[in-house]
């Protein structure tokens, strides 16, 4: 059997796992009223359909490191990937909160679909309860993903591995969002070095070396493996975010599904608006940066701007660099036989799929 093959078997598997789990706490969300059950069944509705990224990528590494795993990972590895992706939507539920969203993957997120659905309130208690909903269901969500860490059929040292991963995920990742914040709001300064740190913590902690971590944890790995997988989750981790944020302002929109130019709008402080505040082109960008009425046109020219100072072909060249430190350490460790040729390949795999992305 073919790995991508294996690779689309084992998405569909995830998904329907996730799907019976959203499908048996909607039912017991009824004890407690039909609004909430019907917010069980509205996450569940926008949590699936999505890539799996980070699933697949675990199963993907545990399979290649685990001995005579064949193509079936065990039911141990199946869960905590599901339990991984509960985690992302959870995080993903809290950041449409911080950042305003209203739409994902090219259609209305949960705040949006259920402001849109609250009929008879005004457009500030609409949207006041579709984000209070969006708070509450990602803290069910997070407080599942951790449970579902604790609860996986593994020896008990193994499970406290895991439980001291998702702690460190969990607090790199709200750090990260916590800086993210406050550089959008001028708490903190804009420097190049920050906002890579924040980027790391923000994205790549828990979508990419978590998933690499528990793979290799569960697989019996060893732990020079296990801080391998670490650092290369950071490289290419990071690499995924500055990939986002290049989508987000020089991306097709209707491709990538999210707000056109919403970062601009924000007044994101990403690694692209890091490097244009260091050249002559920064104060014809200033003043409409972080605008919230910003119009298309308007973001079109900072857009155009910014590709002329070189902020986009700086930040594919720290891309680059990132993807240059991943393939090093992966020889690095295929060499010292920390990992397999089979675990070095799945994550080339997926780094290719990060330089081909267009959402």
């Amino acid at each position: 059997m073919s790995s991508t093959i294996v690779h689309e078997d084992m998405g569909i598997r995830v998904e329907e796992i996730l799907r019976q789990r959203f499908s048996v706490h909607s039912e017991s969300a009824e004890a407690y009223g039909a609004e909430f059950a019907s917010l069980w069944r509205a996450a569940a509705d926008h949590a699936l359909g999505g890539k799996l990224v980070r699933p697949r990528l675990l199963l993907d590494i545990h399979r290649a490191l685990a001995p005579d795993a064949g193509t079936e990972p065990t039911a141990a590895a199946v869960d905590v990937a599901t339990h991984i992706e509960l985690l992302h939507y959870a995080f993903l539920l809290h950041d449409d909160v911080i950042d305003g969203d209203l739409t994902r993957r090219r259609r209305p997120n949960l705040i949006g679909a259920l402001a849109a659905a609250s009929l008879g309130t005004s457009e500030e208690d609409s949207l006041h309860w579709a984000r209070s909903s969006a708070i509450l269901m990602g803290d069910l969500l997070l407080s599942a993903a951790v449970l579902g860490f604790a609860r996986a059929d593994i020896p008990h040292q193994a499970r406290i591995g895991l439980l001291d991963l998702i702690e460190q995920a969990i607090i790199e990742t709200v750090a990260g969002e916590h800086t993210d914040v406050a550089l959008s709001h001028g708490i903190i300064a804009p420097e190049l070095p920050t906002v890579l740190s924040m980027s790391v913590y923000k994205t790549a902690t828990y979508s990419f070396s978590l998933p690499l971590r528990a793979a290799a944890l569960l697989a019996g790995a060893p732990l020079t493996a296990q801080d391998t997988l670490h650092a290369v989750g950071r490289h290419l981790g990071l690499a995924y975010q500055l990939q986002d944020d290049l989508l987000c302002v020089f991306g097709d929109h209707r491709t990538h599904g999210k707000d056109a130019f919403s970062d601009l709008r924000e007044g994101k402080e990403t690694a692209i608006i890091a490097y244009a505040r260091s050249t002559p082109a920064w104060p014809h960008i200033e003043p409409a940066f972080g605008s919230s009425d910003l119009s298309l046109q308007a973001a079109a020219e900072i857009r155009d701007r910014l590709r002329d100072c070189g902020a986009e072909s700086f930040v594919t060249g720290l891309i680059g660099d990132q993807l240059d430190s991943m393939h090093a350490l992966l020889a690095d460790a295929e060499r010292s036989g920390d990992l397999n040729s089979d675990a070095a390949r799945s994550i080339l795999m997926a780094a290719a799929r990060l330089e081909g992305r267009q959402a």
